[in-house]
């Protein structure tokens, strides 16, 4: 299984970090030129890869980790996402209600992703707090899931607990996704909500 993180602005460096604290091969990519990348992603660990955005997303599994409406480049880069996982961690926070057609957008960027296994995931924690040991106290740091593939699901739950934290599914994007968005300007109920799982 490869994986990818596309976006390596704080939300990018901190999912980076979890990859490199368990010494998991991920690939980073931005708009930017892999070279740039090179001394943030040296700083994080030997793990963490900078490649092209093309390489990128050859991967099996990406975290999609840009500004909210960046989405559609990145969604335009290949015609069909059939067979890949996305993992939606961005935020439309101060985006227009009207601009979503009515949709969690979550649901607005899943459309994009036509034909890829898509779940909403790991954008509930400030990039500082996701950044951070998911180890806290011999108990592990929530992270929410939510899908309208219950199949997408189990995996990326099962990436979550690999790299160390405690996944809690949703259920679908009308639901769940609903709990885990902004929304214009404001956030839904589980937004930055830091908990803890002990097992």
């Amino acid at each position: 299984m490869s994986y990818s993180i596309i976006g390596f602005g704080a939300v990018g460096q901190a999912l980076a970090r979890a990859f490199a604290r368990k010494n998991i091969d991920v690939t980073v990519a931005s708009r930017r030129p892999p070279e740039t990348l090179i001394q943030q992603a040296r700083a994080i660990g030997p793990t963490v890869v900078p490649r092209t955005l093309q390489e990128a997303i050859a991967s099996d599994t990406i975290f999609l980790a840009v500004p909210f409406w960046e989405h559609r480049e990145v969604a335009k880069q290949i015609a069909t996402w059939q067979g890949k996982t996305i993992i939606d961690t961005t935020n439309a926070y101060g985006v227009a209600v009207a601009d979503l057609d009515g949709l969690p957008s979550s649901a607005v960027v899943a459309k994009a992703f036509a034909g890829a296994r898509f779940v909403k995931g790991f954008n509930h924690l400030p990039a500082a707090v996701l950044a951070a040991d998911p180890n806290v106290n011999g108990g592990s740091r929530v992270v929410f899931l939510s899908s309208d593939d219950e199949t997408a699901v189990a995996p990326v739950a099962a990436l979550a607990e690999q790299l160390g934290f405690a996944p809690v599914a949703l259920g679908p994007l009308k639901d769940g996704g609903l709990l885990v968005q902004a929304k214009g300007n404001s956030w839904a109920q589980l937004i930055f909500k830091d908990l803890v799982k002990f097992r």
